[in-house]
């Protein structure tokens, strides 16, 4: 099988390379991709070079780890990760290789790699080179380790979600072995940084099988942030019917597992996950909500009286539980201009005052009221209606 879909700044790259004498192939994501037919959006780069070798050869590189072999080369058109061959001393801490030997073999760089769709290769003409078996991986729909899995969960136990993330990602199942791999290391996820879980977890959401994060719960990987394991929780299935935004999706995952009690709070579980704080003050907003309804004018209601983001939350919370419909009326009342916040009244302060209105707690007062009759009455939201609504005291 060839490659045949690398751009000319990357196959520059290569030959520059190559033009040295040094070997330099296409690596891990860019080809498993390329194999699979999908869009590659990052290319990496593995070489015999050593880094500074690499940084001589292009005009403009930054060494983005040096200590680990990796320098970044910028072109016009982008940059790319530059990676000399290694193999990787003992993982103490469970997350980075205590030290890393440069090499001379691809086979061995490749033989380090988490799994073996990741563990693939492509020359400058395209070939391939698939030592432990990606491509037929691929074409079975498997995630496999490369070697042991209990050795690539023992050096990194981030490996365990990231293969529950390429699984829900691909629509793959994880083989036997690996997957008894990661309930006899499941334990070791609790000390990864919880940036690290947080980066898999809202991956795997975003995914087209966002259930796939009960799986993990399940296994006991996320028990440093739930209440409750060793059941797969039911529901997250609803997620997939939520737009494409990881504020929706994170929303609806904690409204379902505390609707469970798989969580003790939504702040509690956000916050220990290192969400930003928009994304946690958001998402506590929106669940204060309650339950959403589907009728026009409540919706147009809650918009009045909530910021739109945690509206949006709420709705997304409740269309994953029930498969509504919530979010798209919010986005279609947005989108028609029908007004729902003080903001959008065709008259303001200013023009009641000049009508003679007074300054002060009544003037808001007033304005509150047009906003509640311009709510039921979306045609009625024109500055002469709502003028003379206030000179005939009609409201």
């Amino acid at each position: 099988m060839k490659i045949t879909v690398t751009p000319e700044y990357i196959t520059k790259i290569l030959r520059t390379l190559a033009s040295e004498g040094h070997a330099a192939f296409l690596v891990g994501g860019c080809v498993r991709d390329a194999v699979m037919e999908k869009p590659v959006n990052d290319w990496d780069l593995a070489t015999s070079a050593a880094p500074v070798d690499v940084a001589r050869l292009f005009s403009k590189t930054v060494l983005t780890g040096e200590k680990f072999g990796t320098v970044t080369v910028v072109l016009p058109e982008c940059s790319a990760e530059v990676t000399t061959f290694r193999t990787e001393g003992e993982y103490t801490d469970g997350r980075r290789p205590d030290n890393v030997r440069f090499v001379s073999s691809l086979n061995e760089d490749l033989s380090r790699r988490d799994f073996t769709i990741n563990a693939m290769a492509a020359s400058v003409e395209g070939e391939l080179i698939d030592p432990f078996g990606g491509k037929e991986d691929i074409e079975a729909g498997i995630i496999r380790c490369v070697g042991g899995p209990n050795t690539r969960f023992n050096e990194d136990a981030l490996r365990m979600l990231r293969a529950f993330r390429f699984s829900a990602q691909l629509g793959f199942d994880i083989e036997q072995e690996t997957l008894q791999a990661i309930y006899s290391n499941a334990g070791a996820a609790s000390k990864l940084s919880a940036e690290r879980v947080r980066v898999e977890l809202e991956k795997t959401l975003m995914s087209q099988r966002p259930e796939t994060t009960g799986e993990m719960i399940k296994l006991g990987l996320l028990d440093r942030y739930m209440a409750l394991s060793g059941k797969k929780p039911d529901g997250l299935e609803g997620i997939a019917w939520l737009p494409e935004e990881p504020m929706l999706r994170w929303c609806a995952f904690c409204a379902i597992l505390l609707a469970m009690n798989y969580i003790r709070s939504t702040m509690e579980t956000l916050y220990n996950l290192r969400l930003d704080s928009k994304t946690i003050k958001t998402c506590l907003r929106a669940l204060a909500i309650g339950e959403f309804p589907s009728q026009r004018t409540l919706i147009k209601w809650i918009l009045s009286k909530n910021d739109i983001g945690a509206v949006r939350c709420a709705a997304a919370a409740s269309d994953a539980k029930n498969y509504g419909t919530a979010l798209q009326s919010i986005d279609e009342i947005i989108e028609s201009g029908e007004c729902y916040s003080i903001d959008g009244l065709a008259v303001t302060g200013r023009d009641l005052l000049e009508l003679g209105h007074l300054q002060g707690p009544e003037l808001g007062d007033t304005l509150n009221k047009l906003l509640d009759y311009a709510v039921v009455n979306p045609d009625g939201n024109n500055r002469e209606t709502l003028l003379n609504l206030v000179e005939n005291a009609d409201l």
